[in-house]
């Protein structure tokens, strides 16, 4: 029963959000409006989000990929969310905003020592930090010795890793789970990669924002 519940929100949120993105592509405007907080609490990490943003943007996602991923992980109730390539924190501030309120963790990894303790910082800035682990080495080693399910696995650290990545937490990854991997559209994707989540009938992937970075969404459905 619960799986197919997870498996019809997860599937819910990737046709809503493809729609929005749709939409998105008219007016820019409207499509970049800032968010609007429903709390101090929330009012507080838009704020450290949104200087994130200003001052380490070369190093961040798209704010409207940083969005998609807060609705993603919280619109299918997420409770461990894995993220490769912490960067400088953006994308895991959306991720953790979502986390703050399904009661989940995350667990991000970065090679680069620099990146993340910045990250480490940004995310005790926004009060954020007892939600995170933050893992430094070489994602292709230290994210092989997770155990735990995961919820949503959004891929954003090298991208000729992808396949490797996906062979190696894929199975972890619950049914009714996300796979989100971002350059989907630029620069241009390991076809590998893209070949395994669009002939795998296990999986359903679509491609959102693809005016930009673009986002690969796929939910593993069994």
């Amino acid at each position: 029963m619960r799986n197919s519940l997870n498996k019809s929100l997860a599937a819910g949120a990737a046709m809503v959000l493809a729609a929005t993105t749709a939409r998105a592509q008219g007016p820019r405007g409207a499509a970049m409006r800032a968010p609007l907080p429903g709390s101090m609490d929330e009012r507080r990490i838009l704020a450290v989000i949104e200087d994130v943003h200003r001052n380490h943007q070369y190093l961040s996602v798209p704010q409207e990929d940083g969005r998609l991923l807060r609705l993603l992980a919280e619109s299918t109730g997420a409770k461990h969310v894995v993220e490769l390539g912490t960067s400088t924190g953006y994308s895991g501030l959306w991720l953790l905003l979502a986390l703050s309120r399904t009661g989940g963790r995350l667990t991000t990894f970065e090679a680069d020592r620099g990146r993340n303790q910045t990250a480490r910082g940004n995310f005790d800035r926004a009060g954020l930090l007892p939600l995170a682990t933050l893992v430094l080495g070489d994602a292709h080693v230290e994210a092989a010795k997770l155990k735990d399910p995961i919820d949503l696995l959004f891929l954003d650290a090298d991208k000729e890793g992808y396949l490797d990545y996906l062979r190696r937490l894929g199975p972890l990854v619950r049914v009714g789970g996300l796979i989100v991997a971002h350059n989907m559209a630029s620069p241009p994707p390991d076809p590998r990669y893209v070949a395994a989540v669009t002939t795998d009938p296990a999986l359903e992937t679509v491609f959102l924002n693809m005016h930009d970075a673009g986002l690969g969404v796929t939910l593993k459905k069994r």
